[in-house]
């Protein structure tokens, strides 16, 4: 099995693993999570996110676009419009799906008077995951578009972007399905909702890795995953954060999951 088949099966299993790994905490913990875990959750996943966004997919892309001669001297296309198609697909998602975020208190999408709350938040934390999936998917299939060192050292890059996903997914699987408890819900049906909105990850994984065999429309498919984890970040994870009242300890998390991304890519 080629070095970056391999990598791509375990990139895409191990963001989903670690979403069920983190939901499991709901057989352990209490029923709700105090303010201080929840700015500290959502500020260190912003963190992995932005950076994730920055080392692990806009430099690619760029790289991408500026060594792909049919640009010819429109390299910056891509990267540019590629990333603000991303965020918009994201705003379409975020004004159509019924969705909660409970933080805030607050509902967006089309009106759906019949689903519960609780199904609202779970297709917010869904469409969360949605660009994390695509990322590590668009990661994964330049590896594998690539051939020789180039495949090696792009698999070690979509590795390390699983690995800092991965290590966000554990408390936010966490913060989705001890809440869903605290309001009610069994702890077992809590704990399958809260593995179930890390799904979309592995399938649109697979969906951006079919994608990214297309070396023409890399460098956007790159740049769209970034502008997606950006909106959800900018729109959701960091407003989210900042609602607990504990703006510095949000700050300080932020930077820590923006360290510890920016290690990865680094190191491995």
């Amino acid at each position: 099995m080629e070095y970056s088949v391999l990598i791509t099966i375990i990139s895409l299993s191990v963001i989903f693993i670690a979403t069920t790994l983190g939901s499991s905490f709901v057989f352990f913990f209490r029923k709700q999570l105090t303010p201080k875990i929840k700015c500290i959750i959502l500020g260190f996943a912003g963190g992995i996110m932005i950076s994730a966004a920055i080392f692990g997919l806009i430099n690619p892309s760029v790289e991408e676009a500026t060594s792909n001669s049919i640009y010819n001297g429109w390299s910056f296309v891509p990267p540019i419009v590629g990333f603000a198609v991303g965020g918009l697909m994201l705003y379409g998602l975020d004004k159509l799906v019924p969705h909660f975020h409970k933080v805030q208190n607050m509902e967006e999408g089309l009106k759906n008077e019949t689903m519960s709350k609780n199904l609202k938040f779970f297709l917010a934390v869904t469409l969360h995951n949605i660009p994390e999936g695509l990322s590590v998917g668009f990661a994964c299939g330049l590896a594998i578009a690539l051939k020789g060192d180039a495949s090696i050292v792009a698999a070690t890059s979509a590795l390390s972007l699983a690995i800092g996903i991965a290590i966000q997914n554990v408390p936010e699987g966490a913060a989705v399905s001890i809440p869903m408890y605290g309001d009610g819900m069994s702890r077992g049906k809590s704990f399958l909702f809260g593995s179930a909105s890390g799904i979309v990850e592995p399938l649109f994984g697979l969906l951006a890795v079919f994608l990214a065999q297309f070396s023409i429309i890399t460098a956007w498919l790159l740049a769209f995953a970034a502008g997606a984890m950006f909106y959800v970040t900018l729109d959701e994870v960091l407003p989210d954060s900042r609602e607990t009242g504990f703006t510095h300890l949000t700050m300080w998390s932020f930077m820590i999951g923006f360290l510890i991304m920016m290690g990865l890519e680094i190191v491995l």
